[in-house]
């Protein structure tokens, strides 16, 4: 288990309570009330820490080494049941952005979203989540082969944003993710959006436009990363702390500026402590908000949602 810093005193009191059972296993000392005043403490520890949690504590908590990606998810809720597609027709297949078809409780949906790596080689194959412009294409492609079918579909975002290489912006990434942009706020098949990790920028816009986006409780959602903002703004990455809070990038936040349309709940330190209770609780939001979006007409989801995107912004003095 990895410990992010404002989770050390949690370390400490697990460390003790590990302890503690060893010496009641390996003697005769009754060590039985100790253990429960320590669980007590580390209990109450825990909701005191992430109870309070800051923007940039939630950003680290969103790139915790041990927080489940898109593929988990899929593996998860979809079993074997999920066909992954590959390729955008035109160049090559993009290993950050996965998709394909696969069944939540007998239903079929179209699955995309962008995958991270778990350690150094995973992560260079899938180039840290971060796609390039037949990523996106190849997203487009599978959302017009769910249209096709009447598929509904389902994007997981979870990236650092688009890759910004020159030959990416060669291959025409502006273009590809704008495209996507206008191609989903068309399409006639209900579109779910959770954002389960990081959802940075364009690169999460590219797959970002939904009649419902979801949020996890841990995550975040904004035109540029802390560390970037802070290094255009102060010219120093020290500052990261100061533009998360002023990004206003949280579930929480996103919610209340009425750009996200809910938060999912995580367990008790986060998605990472308790996967099998998140990817639960992932499916079934997903599945009710489906049964709520089927109800509607082809026209009656494109008008809702471009309703629902040009909305965005309007204040009254």
């Amino acid at each position: 288990m990895e410990y992010l810093d404002f989770e050390l005193p949690i370390k400490e009191l697990e460390e003790q309570l590990s302890k503690c059972r060893v010496i009641g296993e390996e003697s005769d000392v009754d060590v039985t009330e100790t253990c429960k005043q320590i669980d007590k403490k580390l209990t109450q520890t825990k909701k005191e820490i992430y109870k309070n949690l800051t923007a940039w504590q939630r950003v680290q908590l969103s790139r915790h080494p041990s927080r489940p990606y898109t593929l988990d998810y899929v593996r998860a809720i979809c079993g074997d049941t999920f066909l992954e597609l590959h390729g955008d027709r035109t160049v090559k297949d993009d290993k950050a952005m996965i998709g394909g078809l696969g069944k939540i409780d007998g239903q079929s949906f179209m699955i995309i979203g962008q995958q991270k790596g778990y350690n150094t080689k995973t992560r260079q194959y899938r180039n840290f989540g971060m796609a390039n412009p037949e990523g996106y294409r190849k997203a487009l492609r599978l959302m017009k082969m769910a249209e096709k079918f009447g598929i509904p579909v389902v994007c997981l975002v979870d990236t650092p944003g688009a890759y910004p290489g020159i030959e990416a912006e060669e291959r025409g990434q502006g273009e590809a993710i704008a495209r996507n942009i206008m191609e989903m706020t068309r399409l006639k098949v209900p579109i779910i959006v959770v954002i389960i990790g990081e959802g940075a920028s364009g690169g999460a816009l590219g797959i970002g436009v939904g009649d419902r986006v979801l949020m996890l409780e841990n995550t975040w959602y904004s035109v540029i990363s802390p560390e970037s903002c802070s290094s255009i703004l102060w010219r120093s990455w020290e500052y990261k702390e100061q533009a998360a809070e002023a990004l206003k990038l949280t579930a929480k936040d996103m919610k209340k500026l009425h750009l996200v349309d809910d938060i999912i709940k995580e367990p008790l330190g986060g998605a990472h402590s308790d996967r099998e209770s998140t990817f639960k609780t992932v499916a079934q939001v997903i599945l009710e908000n489906y049964e709520e979006l089927k109800k509607l007409s082809p026209e009656e989801l494109v008008e809702e949602r471009m309703e629902k995107y040009a909305s965005m912004g309007v204040f009254k003095n």
